[in-house]
């Protein structure tokens, strides 16, 4: 680390670091400091503070004292000599009739030299001119050319923005300005707009430059093919600043709307072909509803086919039942063969009566219960049945009250029976 202060003269806006020494400066003193041209006379903008190494340039200039009030004064009289040597410079120039425009002049601090600033849009012989300088004046003349930024920036003025000019108030050195800047930022190219009082693209294009390519890097390109919440299009315009695109879609490209940066994704950079084997959002959705649709007509046939084959199965089934009964013997009773629909009765047409719940079905087969059978029954060949069978009744014939379930008489019977003189278990008649 070193220390230094900043020093900046009359003729720029660059700041220069000397060696202060032992003594301790303040921003704004006036100081008298050495140079490589010689004493000058300059304004403090920084005072005794620390840098690095490698921001100074050795060998580092000492500071030679604080300014004086005599140096200020022998300051404001050589400043005050200086519009006189200028219009000398014009009127020489004007009789060696030189292609020349001087701009400024200047006189150093110790008068021992005069140095004239000018414009030229080529070289210019003045070796006559500073001869004759140097007779008037009595010292040093030195001539140097200038371009035309360096003009704006020792006359000063205002820019179009309205401000003091950039170069004039705080840019140290002069940055490369292209016409690549002003299409990156999106400007007009008219040269009027884009270029300053000095007729140089302007110096302000530099400042934004970083910041417009970061944004570019982030941006799509024009006529690049992107994929929107809308559908797909190309994109038509492109705001840095607001990081916004305005893209004109497929199905609607009369009326562009505008997206944020993130909203979109870019499926072709710029202008060109779109990419083969892309489908479109849209196109994916409508492959997909026709995909859905196949799915759903083919399940819609296969139940179709299915609903088909179970009614084909039902109507074999009804014919199969029906041709049945007409060519089958259902039972034998007694020798007697009858054709019933499964009911066990027949009508005055002879033709089967069904009744629900007197019937079972098994394998397409219907057999008649035993108490259908009964019903059926002659009543000769019901009270034979019951003569051989005693112990079974029809359903629904009540016994008589006195009437023992028990086929063996009881003791009391016995007994009364015995005294009457029968035998017991034999019905007097």
């Amino acid at each position: 680390m070193t220390e230094v202060i900043g020093v900046r003269f009359r003729s720029g806006c660059k700041t220069y670091y000397f060696d202060p020494g032992e003594t301790k400066v303040s921003a704004g003193q006036s100081v008298v400091v050495e140079t490589a041209k010689g004493i000058e006379f300059g304004e403090c903008v920084s005072g005794n503070h620390m840098v690095e190494d490698a921001a100074v340039t050795l060998p580092l200039r000492p500071l030679i004292r604080i300014a004086t009030p005599e140096d200020c004064q022998a300051m404001q009289e050589n400043r005050k000599k200086e519009p006189r040597a200028f219009e000398i410079c014009q009127q020489k120039i004007k009789e060696y009739n030189l292609d020349m425009k001087l701009v400024r002049v200047e006189y150093s601090f110790d008068g021992n030299k005069i140095l004239f600033f000018f414009t030229s849009e080529g070289r210019v012989d003045f070796r006559e001119l500073v001869k004759n300088l140097a007779s008037i004046f009595r010292t040093r003349i030195e001539l140097r050319q200038i371009g035309v930024r360096d003009e704006a920036k020792l006359l000063g003025g205002l820019g179009v923005c309205g401000k003091p000019f950039c170069c004039a108030t705080f840019l140290d050195e002069f940055q490369p300005v292209s016409i690549k800047m002003a299409k990156t930022q999106n400007l007009s190219l008219n040269p009027v707009k884009i270029s300053g009082t000095c007729g140089r693209l302007m110096c302000c294009l530099k400042y934004e430059q970083d910041a417009y390519e970061d944004l570019l890097k982030r941006a799509p390109k024009q006529e690049s093919f992107v994929e929107t919440p809308d559908g797909t299009g190309t994109v038509s315009a492109v705001n840095l600043l607001r990081e916004q695109v305005k893209v004109r879609l497929d199905t609607a490209p009369e009326s562009p709307k505008t997206y944020r940066n993130e909203e979109i994704k870019v499926i072709r950079s710029g202008k060109g072909k779109r990419p083969e084997g892309y489908d479109s959002p849209e196109e994916i959705r409508a492959n997909w509803i026709k995909q859905m649709q196949e799915a759903a007509l083919a399940r819609q046939m296969e139940e179709a086919e299915v609903r088909e084959n179970a009614r084909k199965l039902r109507g074999s089934a009804q014919e199969t039942a029906e041709k049945l009964p007409e060519s089958g013997v259902w039972g034998r009773q007694d020798g007697a063969v009858q054709e019933t629909n499964g009911s066990g009765r027949q009508d005055q047409n002879g033709a089967n009566e069904a009744k629900p719940g007197d019937t079972q079905q098994v394998h397409g087969k219907r057999r008649r219960s035993r108490r259908q059978k009964q019903r059926e029954q002659k009543p000769s060949e019901q009270k034979a049945h019951e003569t051989k069978h005693p112990e079974q009744k029809t359903q629904g014939q009540k016994k008589p009250e006195n009437e023992k379930t028990d086929s063996k008489p009881s003791r009391r019977y016995r007994k009364k029976k015995r005294t009457a003189g029968g035998e017991p278990g034999q019905d007097s008649q």
